[in-house]
């Protein structure tokens, strides 16, 4: 029994230790990157099996989904990647325009300002579903996946390009509308009460 129990031993320590001396030999040579619809893509062959990064990069896919960017000249604030989120990664705050401020590259009209519009890419899940919610198509995946980063907070992207002055001039701007709005309809129902 102990013989035996010895020679089990012997016998799975000599099959490893094959194993090893194997990809020891087979080391000289380094990891080929085939091409992504290439059916041996993640076969182990012998050699250097770890790639040399950065200077090796596997290729990705075309519809891989990494680090997400937003072009906010394309957003008209619309909210839903935001309510879509099932991590709620994406903040927005909006501020509505006295007039039209302009359109996006694909004619849809732009009526509110973004002052903040962050993702945080920490929590992101990289679903997709903001993307596909998008009905100007501004925020998109890109094919960025190394996201090497010092400190977390680092991973939180903020797009919105409005500085703080310029937000709260907007906001006054609203509510000097709303205001003269509010006169407008004052006056024009006490003239009517006048009128009768």
């Amino acid at each position: 029994m102990i013989v035996k129990k010895a020679y089990n031993g012997l016998k799975t320590s000599w099959k490893g230790l094959l194993i090893t001396l194997k990809h020891f030999f087979g080391a000289r040579k380094s990891k080929k990157l085939p091409g992504i619809q290439d059916p041996d893509y993640f076969a182990e062959d012998t050699g250097v099996v770890t790639l040399q990064y950065p200077h090796q990069k596997l290729p990705i896919p075309e519809v891989g989904r990494y680090q997400l960017h937003v072009e906010i000249d394309d957003c008209i604030v619309c909210d839903l990647c935001a309510k879509i989120c099932p991590v709620n990664c994406i903040e927005i705050e909006s501020i509505k325009a006295t007039d039209v401020i302009g359109k996006t590259s694909d004619g849809s009209v732009k009526r509110l300002y973004a002052p903040k519009f962050d993702i945080d890419m920490a929590k992101c899940m990289y679903c997709g579903l903001c993307t596909t919610v998008c009905p100007t198509e501004c925020i998109t995946m890109t094919n960025q996946y190394d996201k090497t980063v010092w400190q977390v907070a680092d991973l939180n992207y903020e797009f919105a390009t409005m500085t703080e002055e310029e937000a709260e001039q907007k906001r006054l701007e609203l509510e000097k509308q709303q205001e003269e709005r509010r006169l407008a309809k004052l006056a024009a129902a006490t003239k009517k009460e006048e009128d009768k």
